[in-house]
C-alpha cells in the first residue's frame, strides 16, 4: 500500500512540476491525475495494482476535508464580511451544476434512445 501511495504522490508531484514549470493555470493534482489516468488506460495493469489502494482512500474521503474546514473555521473573521458573496456563489454553482448534470444526462438519455431506435 505505501509503495501504491507513493505513485499516487509521484503522479501528484509530476503534475505540479509541469504545471508550475510550464505556468499553466491548472491545478498540479489536476494535471497529475490526468497523467495518472493516462498511464492506467496505456498500461491497465497499473490500475488493477492501484484500485485497492484508490478504493481505500475514496472510503474515508471525507476525512480528507477536516482540514479544510479547520481552516473555515480558524478564517471564519475573514469569510465575514464576504458571507452574503459567499452564499450566493455557493448557492448558484451548486444550483448550476445541478442543472447542467440533468441537462447533460437528459441530453445523452434522448441520443442513446434515438441512436438505439427506441422512439
Amino acid at each position: 500500500m505505501i509503495a501504491h501511495l507513493a505513485i499516487f504522490l509521484s503522479f501528484q508531484l509530476a503534475g505540479e512540476v509541469i504545471a508550475r514549470g510550464a505556468g499553466l493555470p491548472v491545478p498540479g493534482p489536476v494535471l497529475g491525475l490526468a497523467l495518472l489516468l493516462l498511464a492506467c488506460i496505456a498500461a491497465p495493469a497499473l490500475g488493477q495494482r492501484l484500485l485497492a489502494t484508490a478504493q481505500g482512500l475514496l472510503s474515508h474521503l471525507s476525512l480528507l476535508f477536516v482540514p479544510a474546514g479547520v481552516g473555515v473555521v480558524a478564517h471564519i473573521g475573514t469569510l465575514g464580511p464576504a458571507a452574503p458573496a459567499l452564499l450566493v456563489a455557493l448557492v448558484g454553482s451548486t444550483l448550476l451544476a445541478l442543472v447542467t448534470g440533468a441537462a447533460v444526462f437528459v441530453a445523452l438519455a434522448r441520443l442513446t434512445r434515438s441512436g438505439a431506435g427506441h422512439d
